[in-house]
């Protein structure tokens, strides 16, 4: 690409980040002309609420849809991993500690012990 493109590149997906960032605040955000808080639609809580685990539900399809459990290691670093997500999870009740867990685990079995 050219420096003309790298810019307009860069411009366009700071625009678009800006752009999904600040919508909701001047939507929802702010008085009535009354005084009154804005009150957020019920559609947006229940948003709010079903895409993330819609979202990870998404990603398990994601990571387990080229596993081939008929050949090579039949899917035990995938499954071991899953099982640690689990575990974890279950015991901290933090997503984001049960991911890179997961995460570790999977890449230290694929890399040291299934290679």
């Amino acid at each position: 690409m050219t420096p003309i493109q790298t810019v307009i590149m860069i411009g366009a997906v700071a625009l678009g980040t800006m752009l999904t960032r600040f919508t909701p605040f001047l939507v929802f955000g702010g008085r009535t002309h009354d005084g009154q808080q804005r009150k957020v639609p019920a559609l947006v809580h229940y948003l709010g609420k079903a895409l993330p685990g819609a979202a990870l539900g998404l990603l398990v399809v994601y990571c387990f849809k080229d596993v081939n459990v008929l050949s090579g290691f039949h899917g035990l670093p995938e499954l071991i991993s899953l099982a640690a997500i689990v575990g974890v999870h279950l015991w901290k009740r933090n997503m984001l500690v049960s991911i890179a867990t997961g995460t570790v685990i999977y890449m230290l079995l694929v890399n040291f012990i299934f290679t």
